[in-house]
């Protein structure tokens, strides 16, 4: 993924930097957990990993952008977090998984390591953390960075091609939903889009072939059979297991065929 300076941070960076040998040989990266998540309702989601988000969290698309993500909370905060804690036996979604590392571009194109220097993970002496770099060379941490972030800029590449296929067909439109919550407290999250069912139905033969053979065909049915999990979602901001919605019919469940597995998908 390519985060230029002059566009603003992404999602849980403060600030960003190339990785130098001669900056940064000293710094070393401590253990962390996911606190740096537990103010965000939405994480960005690549394709290949919406077979596995889907049986967690509702699969919804960017209002800006059309860019897909995973609903975590249905206020501002991340119910999928606590005490720094990611919920067990739940999806963590590979943008969380690679922070505080990430590509950034340095001209014509070019990627390389960054680290947000701001993470609270970063440490610049000799005894707390791992090393990032030995005698000017990168450890086996900052390669397997490397390498988790170069596959994670693939998936970004192919999921933008994704999401500019829905809206190139029209198929995205707006939508929120609307809960209460046991107290009786109001919800909406509004703001993105998904996937309207009677335009996917109507689309070409040509077209629907051509989805199927790349795959895009099974990540709607994914993501339409996602947004039964605002259901769940719900219960976790009432804190029951059982909770009232009062959500839209067009959030009834689908059922879709199974992707291939990446690397970037952890369960």
């Amino acid at each position: 993924m390519s985060e230029p300076a002059t566009r603003p941070l992404p999602l849980f960076y403060r600030q960003p930097q190339p990785l130098i040998p001669a900056i940064h040989n000293q710094v070393r990266l401590k253990d962390g957990d996911y606190r740096f998540a537990e103010e965000s309702n939405a994480i960005p989601l690549a394709v290949i990993e919406f077979a596995s988000a889907m049986r967690h969290y509702p699969v919804v698309f960017s209002q800006d952008d059309g860019f897909p993500l995973a609903v975590v909370g249905l206020g501002r905060r991340n119910r999928f977090v606590a005490a720094g804690d990611w919920a067990e036996d739940h999806y963590v979604p590979a943008y969380a998984r690679r922070y505080p590392f990430v590509f950034i571009e340095v001209g014509a194109g070019k990627l390389t390591l960054g680290l947000d220097v701001d993470s609270g993970r970063v440490a610049d002496d000799d005894e707390e953390g791992s090393a990032l770099f030995a005698d000017g060379r990168p450890t086996s941490l900052t390669e397997n960075a490397m390498a988790f972030c170069s596959e994670f800029h693939g998936a970004h590449v192919q999921t933008i091609a994704f999401a500019a296929a829905l809206k190139a067909h029209d198929l995205l439109v707006p939508q929120q939903a609307d809960a209460t919550l046991d107290s009786g407290t109001p919800l909406i999250l509004g703001g993105f889009l998904v996937v309207d069912r009677k335009k996917f139905a109507e689309l070409a033969d040509d077209i629907v072939l051509a989805w199927h053979r790349n795959g895009w065909l099974a990540l709607v049915h994914f993501h339409l059979a996602s947004l039964d999990r605002f259901v769940d979602l719900l219960g976790r901001e009432s804190g029951v297991e059982t909770p009232t919605p009062v959500i839209g019919e067009s959030f009834a469940p689908a059922t879709g065929e199974k992707s291939k597995a990446s690397p970037l998908e952890e369960n």
